[in-house]
């Protein structure tokens, strides 16, 4: 049985967890979001950085790979500007994405010897 400073203890912790701040979301600093904030530019902006900021990280990294690849060229330094992050995770993100594809083409669950022996062969080499 617990005793009562237990569960004051364990009922400070817990109010302590709810009240933890998340990560804040990032401002993008852009010409266009900071010359007109209310622009459909500047509204996709700031809803790319609310989903960033509802991802963990690998999600956040391939969110703005597959970005990056639909964008094209200076796709890279746009997000980079808009999101704050770091030129290598979103090149990172963009070729998982890339692999995905890829693997996603070839119709494989696992890589090429991966998983169990087969049968046979062990009885082959008996």
């Amino acid at each position: 049985m617990r005793n009562r400073s237990d569960t004051t203890k364990f009922t400070v912790e817990l109010q302590a967890m709810r009240t933890t701040q998340k990560k804040p979301i990032h401002q993008c600093q852009c010409e266009a979001c900071k010359n007109a904030p209310r622009s459909a530019e500047a509204k996709e902006h700031q809803a790319i950085n609310q989903v960033l900021s509802l991802l963990h990280e690998k999600g956040r990294r391939q969110f703005l790979g597959l970005l990056a690849l639909q964008w094209g060229r200076g796709g890279l330094e746009q997000l980079h500007v808009i999101t704050g992050l770091s030129h290598p995770t979103i090149r990172r993100g963009r070729a998982e994405v890339q692999r995905k594809e890829r693997q996603a083409e070839r119709h494989r669950v696992r890589k090429p010897g991966a998983g169990r022996q087969r049968v046979e062969k062990n009885n082959l080499e008996s």
